[in-house]
């Protein structure tokens, strides 16, 4: 008989360590004392399962049943957990339900199916179309076509190897001759580049090495979940964050199940919340991982009239043209045809097969009578204009795809009468009994999140660059600000329904951190200075590269500062082929990318890029304060803030693998961030009461000439954060002034510089003369 779980316990603040063979279990023991000190408690843990060997991030599982050998295994984790618990820390690991790596040497589950195919018991595990392609599991291996590569594919006993490729042979093949043994196996070696037209398993988005897994099935769960549950019920890990729900069969049933075989662990989902959307109320977690949250403390120190102005320079300088990256709406839709068409064509072809299964099914001529091409005309129609990620089991589809996303659809058709394949589809969407329409209605669900993920943060965001800070996941480039009032309702709102939810700033996935896009924050200021500084540096290479680029480079340096050209070079070239307009990562040109990196490395990197310096140099102050403003806010609103590794101190990265980089601890330097992080996090850990579930918030409001720059709440009634915002605009409007904060009844120390005090209100200019932010707490 097996002893209860531990009780769940809610952190107060998690610290996120990206473990790595070069970073792993035993580097992460070693940091615990330093990390107790600043104030978390817990360590947030990269996944810690079996991986593909050599694996940067981990999320390329290939066993659910043993902890990952390279950082330390079992005993290295569970050490990890005795040394956290002795500096009263705990642990919450992030879990990859979704998908496994397509590596079938190192994955034995995929192996087995390779190997027997439908009927081998790991059958069940993957998301495999039996009845496409022959009844054969694509496997895009081969550099080149079949006929191209066999002379490279060769039998060596039970295994067919290619390269550093091994896949099995199926028992009594490998006698025959090579064309005969590749028909007889249970799966086909093909050209990558067959990727995004012919798979017949589903990915992660588009990425063919990593293959779906079906934790629908109850078996599968149990078996890919049975490793991380033994070490929640035994006090080893204490919560969750769970990897992209929204790519599951059925996020709503897969939570519910999570939920009761943790008993109610500390669960967050990595969902991504369009604007204006909510998370299911019906979901047993405790909220997001928090991009929502990132999005609105982002907002607050972006002026909005300002990143107008930088639009308007952006599209004479860079995009005249708004099919190519001059207007939001325009870039946003045609990436979303564009990766339709492509990276998910496969999985637009399964759809519309299982669309024709279920209409050809159907009582209802309406929906019978559809031919093939209408109805792939009508899905594709429609996934284009969802506003969301998905729609959800729990939810309302008809607020998903909607009539008027079907008004627009049914404008494709130059046939009016074969128009009428949008309603079929929507009505397939919107519900009907029976097994296949459940299949449809999931399917849907799974390609609409794929293409959103990769039409949206993986296209777009590199094609619309008029402000690169606006461009992070969950953000909205179209309306990159936020006001006072909509951070204090989104506040009001989390701390009603959502008070454990994970806040972030920053993380391994943020294209840029917190303090790379405070820094370009500014540049909404004093849009007209960023215009002088562009013409000053603006020479012939923008005319060898491409305007949009260049306009992304400058900004990246300008956010980034003082950097080594191949980090610049390396985060622009990945731009450039996630841009996908002149180069690609599945079509590549070398001249471009070599010119790109050229012109980096003479330009922004060069001494052009000294007069960009001069003026972040001038701007300094006006970053700083965006950078403690960011942070004060993340570690005092409702929620339980992330702290990304190394984020206690000012931290420039871009996108990955730039941003997960190991990082030294404790840090060789500090600097005001830090103090302000680690006064944050131990007043939270010491105040839980403030700051909990059972918290309030409570807006407060400045009087005077500059109420609009200072940003300030009152948790509980107990403390009070104040931060400046727009700072720039500030000082060219005269300062402070008279302005004053009018506090809550009582006596206030300033937990930053306690023997400051302040009661009744306080002037803003003295609350703010130290820093550029403040944390009070009643005294007395």
């Amino acid at each position: 008989m097996t002893s209860a779980p531990p009780a769940p316990v809610l952190p107060t603040a998690t610290y996120r360590l990206q473990l790595q063979p070069a970073f792993p279990f035993a580097a992460a023991a070693a940091a615990v004392p330093y990390l107790a000190s600043l104030g978390v408690s817990h360590l947030h843990l990269s996944p810690v399962l079996e991986a593909v060997p050599g694996s940067l991030h981990g999320y390329d599982v290939v066993d659910h049943a043993r902890v990952r050998e390279e950082l330390g295994g079992e005993e290295g984790l569970r050490a990890l957990a005795r040394t956290a618990r002795e500096h009263g820390l705990g642990l919450v690991v992030d879990l990859v339900p979704n998908h496994m790596a397509m590596v079938p040497r190192h994955n034995r589950a995929l192996w087995e199916v390779l190997r027997e195919g439908p009927k081998s018991p790991y059958a069940r595990w993957f998301d495999i179309d039996w009845e496409a392609q022959g009844g054969q599991v694509l496997v895009p291996v081969l550099g080149g076509p079949v006929g191209r590569e066999l002379e490279h594919l060769r039998v060596d006993g039970d295994v067919l190897r290619y390269h550093d490729h091994v896949l099995p042979l199926r028992e009594g093949t490998g006698e025959l001759p090579l064309p005969q043994l590749l028909d007889a196996q249970w799966y086909r070696p093909v050209w990558w580049r067959l990727a995004r037209t012919e798979l017949n398993y589903r990915r992660f988005f588009s990425i063919s090495e990593l293959i779906g897994v079906r934790v629908e099935d109850p078996e599968v769960f149990e078996a890919t979940h049975g490793k991380i549950l033994q070490l929640l019920h035994e006090g080893v890990v204490d919560g969750l964050r769970i990897d992209h729900p929204d790519g599951l069969a059925d996020p709503d049933d897969y939570l519910e199940r999570l939920h009761e075989a943790t008993g109610g662990r500390w669960t967050v989902v990595e969902k991504i919340l369009a604007d204006d959307e909510r998370l299911p109320d019906s979901w047993p977690v405790a909220g997001t991982t928090g991009y929502d949250a990132l999005r609105h403390v982002d907002g607050l120190f972006t002026d909005p009239a300002g990143a107008r102005e930088l639009l308007d320079l952006y599209r004479r300088f860079a995009a005249p043209q708004t099919d190519r990256g001059g207007d939001w709406a325009a870039t946003a839709r045609r990436a979303a045809y564009g990766v339709l068409s492509h990276e998910l064509a496969a999985e637009l072809d399964r759809l519309t097969r299982l669309a024709s299964r279920v209409c050809a099914c159907a009582p209802d001529p309406a929906l019978r009578d559809r031919a093939p091409w209408a109805l792939r005309t009508a899905l594709e129609e429609l996934l284009v204009r969802l506003g969301v990620y998905r729609p959800y089991a729990s939810g309302d589809p008809a607020a998903v795809v909607t009539e008027e996303a079907a008004e627009e659809a049914r404008q494709a058709f130059v046939v009016p009468e074969e128009a009428g394949a949008v309603d079929a589809v929507r009505a397939l969407v919107l519900g009907g009994e029976g097994p296949l329409r459940a299949e449809f209605r999931a399917r849907f669900a799974q390609t609409a999140s794929a293409l959103r993920a990769k039409s949206m943060e993986d296209t777009a965001f590199y094609r619309y660059v008029p402000l690169l800070a606006a461009n992070e996941v969950g953000g909205e480039p179209g309306r990159p600000g936020v006001s006072p009032a909509g951070f204090h309702a989104y506040c009001a709102r989390l701390q009603r329904d959502w008070p454990a939810t994970g806040t972030v700033v920053s993380t391994h996935d943020t294209k840029r951190s917190a303090d790379v896009r405070a820094a370009l924050a500014v540049l909404t200021e004093c849009p007209g200075r960023w215009a002088e500084v562009l013409e000053q540096v603006t020479r012939t290479e923008e005319e060898v590269v491409d305007g949009q680029l260049a306009w992304a480079a400058w900004q990246t340096v300008f956010g980034l500062g003082p950097a080594a050209a191949e980090r610049v070079q390396g985060a622009l070239l990945k731009h450039a082929r996630e841009a996908g307009l002149y180069t690609s990562w599945t079509e590549q040109e070398p001249p471009y990318e070599e010119a790109v990196a050229a012109f980096v490395t003479t330009g922004p990197c060069g001494a052009p890029g000294g007069r960009v310096a001069e003026l972040r140099n001038a701007l300094e102050p006006h970053i700083r304060a965006n950078e403690l403003g960011v942070a004060l806010a993340q570690l005092t609103m409702p929620g339980v803030p992330d702290v990304y590794q190394g984020t206690e101190n000012v931290y420039r990265a871009l996108v990955d693998p730039d941003n997960r980089r190991p990082v030294r601890f404790p840090p060789e330097d500090s600097d005001p961030k830090s103090g302000v992080t680690a006064a944050a996090l131990r007043l939270r850990r010491r105040r839980p009461d403030v700051f909990g579930t059972a918290a309030t918030y409570e807006p407060l409001s400045a009087e005077g000439p500059a109420a609009e720059h200072c940003l300030a709440f009152a948790r509980s009634g107990e403390v009070v954060t104040a931060v400046t915002r727009l700072s720039l605009r500030l000082t060219e409007a005269g300062g402070w002034r008279d302005t004053r904060l009018p506090l809550p009844p009582g006596r206030w120390a300033d937990v930053l510089a306690p023997e400051r005090t302040f009661e009744g209100h306080a002037r803003v200019g003295e609350l703010f003369a130290p820093l550029p932010v403040a944390l009070l707490e009643r005294v007395g």
